[in-house]
């Protein structure tokens, strides 16, 4: 079964049980500004509320937009009340599309569903740059100076997963978290044999050891 992820800066998305529809399940996570926590690997809709607790709703489309964990999003902003102006804003700052709120459960998934049918998934085509880094997320393969990394298919996505958050501590339980493994259960040592077969791909590469351990805390991908 497939994974569709909506997420929800309203904290409603905190109470919302996920839904199943034609082989895919559509999980509710809750949004906030620094980004998504797990490593996302199926179609996304964002919903964010006009007005936040710490930002703007317009400055969180436009960090969506600029963040390549997300910038595929399908983003709805959630106005507070049907204004012209409000709804031009909007789509400026990087949103397609718009609804007036509050937003629940049906709402979501009516929209969702309804946008589903005619949209394609954009990020199977997705290239995720940075540095000497490319991976490239259609063909599964990523590369150090355009060296190829000889990487297992749980070491790709351990090494998406700290492209998109470089230069961050990450322990153990985050990256176990992050990668969302459904099917068994990961333990510490497990991530850091997966750790370990990174490095030596990268190595192998010409790319040195940017995977710093952070003693007691976990690991950094130093990634300029």
């Amino acid at each position: 079964m497939s994974v569709a992820y909506i997420f929800l800066t309203d904290p409603v998305a905190e109470t919302l049980e996920p839904f199943v529809h034609d082989d895919t399940e559509f999980v509710f996570e809750r949004l906030d500004a620094t980004g998504p926590r797990k490593l996302l690997e199926g179609p996304v809709w964002a919903f964010v509320d006009w007005v936040m607790d710490d930002l703007a709703g317009l400055e969180m489309c436009r960090r969506l937009r600029a963040d390549p964990r997300i910038n595929h999003a399908h983003i709805t902003l959630v106005l507070e009340e049907d204004d012209l102006e409000d709804r031009r804003r909007a789509l400026r700052a990087g949103a397609d599309d718009y609804m007036i709120g509050p937003v629940d459960r049906t709402t979501v998934l009516d929209r969702v569903l309804a946008l589903q049918a005619g949209q394609s998934d954009r990020h199977i085509g997705d290239r995720f740059q940075k540095g000497n880094l490319l991976i490239d997320m259609a063909a599964l393969r990523a590369y150090w100076s355009s060296r190829p990394l000889d990487l297992r298919p749980n070491e790709f996505r351990l090494l998406r997963f700290f492209a998109e958050n470089a230069n961050q501590v990450l322990s153990r339980d985050a990256l176990i978290a992050g990668l969302g493994k459904d099917e068994a259960p990961i333990d510490e040592r497990t991530v850091d044999v997966w750790v370990g077969r990174l490095r030596r791909s990268i190595k192998a590469a010409g790319g040195g050891n940017p995977l710093r351990t952070v003693r007691s805390m976990g690991y950094v991908f130093d990634l300029t």
